[in-house]
């Protein structure tokens, strides 16, 4: 039964301006972890490369950004997750 990465809900959400992301690698893995708006437009990447197996918690500032909907995905060899989060100025 393989075991899969996991992609926790950010906190607190909806935010302002800055909230943390957390997610689990349960073996090392080239990820990627980006936002995007809700265009599809990617607004900044958090983590990219090769990442140690572990548990991850991100800080992100949303200061510079319009308040909205916001997407974030980690992406592994294996799977793609997405989850959403709010931005209220």
């Amino acid at each position: 039964m393989p075991v899969f990465a996991e992609l926790k809900q950010n906190y607190p959400n909806p935010f302002n301006p800055s909230t943390t992301i957390s997610f689990t690698l349960p073996m090392s893995d080239n990820i990627s972890l980006k936002v995007f708006n809700l265009l599809g437009e990617e607004v900044t990447t958090l983590v990219t490369g090769f990442t140690d197996a572990g548990t991850y918690t991100l800080y992100f500032n949303a200061g510079n950004l319009f308040s909205g909907m916001y997407i974030y995905q980690l992406a592994t060899r294996e799977n793609t997750f997405t989850k959403k989060m709010l931005y209220l100025k």
